[in-house]
C-alpha cells in the first residue's frame, strides 16, 4: 500500500507500527488498519448524518472527560482538523 488517495477519498498510510490486522481487509483487497475498525463502523452508523466542527468538538471534549489518557492524542487531531492547510507535517 502507498501513501495517496484510497477508496472513497480515503487516505491510506504506509503502516509504521505494523498495528495492521492480517485478517481483517479494507475495500482495496489490503490488510486493515485495527483503527480502520472504529472509522469503518462510524461511516456505515452515522456516514449520513451531517455534522459540524462544533458538535465535533463538544463530542472530542466529551471523550477526553471519560478518557483523559486520550488527551493528546485528541488534542494532535483537532489541531490537525483545524489547520488542514497550515502545515503538511501536522
Amino acid at each position: 500500500m502507498t501513501d495517496g488517495p484510497g477508496p472513497a477519498g480515503t487516505v491510506l498510510f504506509a503502516d509504521p507500527g505494523g498495528r495492521r490486522d492480517p485478517d481483517a481487509t479494507g475495500d482495496d483487497g489490503s490488510g486493515m488498519y485495527f483503527t480502520d475498525r472504529g472509522i469503518e463502523e462510524l461511516a456505515e452508523r452515522r456516514g449520513a448524518e451531517t455534522v459540524t466542527y462544533e458538535g465535533l468538538a463538544d463530542s472530542l471534549r466529551a471523550f477526553v472527560d471519560v478518557h483523559p489518557e486520550f488527551e493528546e492524542a485528541v488534542e494532535r487531531l483537532a489541531t490537525w482538523l483545524a489547520r488542514p492547510d497550515d502545515d503538511a507535517d501536522l
